[in-house]
């Protein structure tokens, strides 16, 4: 239960920072939001690590440094599909990303369910929906492709920092940390962008990234105490957060084919955690 309790408060954490984060890159930009994001969340676990003043336990928390290269990309992908596209769509067909440790699990022995074999069939049905636009020729909805590889990101990102956490998730969580950061600073080196912003998006943007990091550290967490066949599916319902919020918040409306694609693929989540 302890484990259920972790995946699903990573799932909340997740939901909330996933929806201000890019509703913030949408005015200024993902890649600088991304920066601000990045390196509060680096403070805050680098000063819970060194009051602490314990050592990593083992080398398996070194497995956080492919983790965090996969969901740092998946998450700029997000980040970008959330600024041309509805969040009500975006974040739902990113959260497929619970069926990629699903595939681990099998490929490392695990069955999956008949639940879970239906929650992938529900999910695939329901992006297919959610990404045709009605009355445009069933051209796909914008954002579709970014939230196709922020899934394919945020799915490799699942069973490595589940290895990792499971040895140390707080060494984990700072060695995620660090080179998601280093991701996102070199890409900034590359694009020189301007990082200037005005003050009063800091505190908003330092909550987003502790926030995240949050999320890093619950999942981890859960991970010492259960599956990654289990746990990396319950922190994969941070959608259902992000499209009530833009629901209620922005008031998003999209057609009703989509709608049913929308809550076809949350089901689909569901019935693979369910499994």
């Amino acid at each position: 239960m302890l484990a259920v309790a972790l995946a699903l408060g990573a799932s909340l954490t997740w939901g909330v920072s996933d929806f201000f984060g890019p509703l913030k890159g949408r005015v200024l930009g993902a890649l600088r939001v991304l920066v601000y994001v990045e390196v509060s969340g680096l403070v805050v676990i680098a000063l819970i690590v060194a009051v602490r003043w314990k050592g990593p336990a083992g080398s398996a928390t070194l497995l956080a440094i492919p983790a965090a290269i996969s969901g740092t990309l998946g998450l700029f992908s997000y980040y970008r599909g959330m600024a041309v596209g509805a969040m009500s769509i975006v974040a739902p067909i990113a959260g497929i990303s619970a069926a990629v440790p699903v595939v681990f699990g099998i490929a490392t022995g695990d069955r999956p369910s008949l639940l879970q074999w239906l929650g992938i069939a529900a999910a695939l049905c329901g992006v297919f929906l959610a990404s045709r636009e009605p009355g445009r020729g069933g051209k796909v909805a914008a954002g579709v492709g970014l939230a196709l590889l922020a899934a394919i990101g945020f799915g490799g990102y699942f069973p490595a920092m589940h290895v990792a956490g499971n040895a140390d998730y707080w060494w984990a969580s700072l060695i995620f940390r660090l080179t998601s950061t280093g991701v996102i600073l070199a890409a900034v080196a590359i694009r020189r962008p301007s990082l200037a912003i005005p003050p009063i998006q800091l505190p908003v943007l330092a909550l987003v990234g502790t926030g995240d990091m949050l999320g890093n550290l619950l999942f981890a967490a859960a991970s010492t105490n259960g599956l990654v066949s289990i746990t990396s599916v319950l922190a994969s319902l941070y959608p259902i957060v992000t499209v009530l919020l833009a629901r209620v918040v922005l008031k998003e409306r999209v057609a009703r084919s989509q709608e049913a694609g929308i809550a076809l693929t949350l089901a689909g989540v569901a019935l693979i955690s369910a499994g």
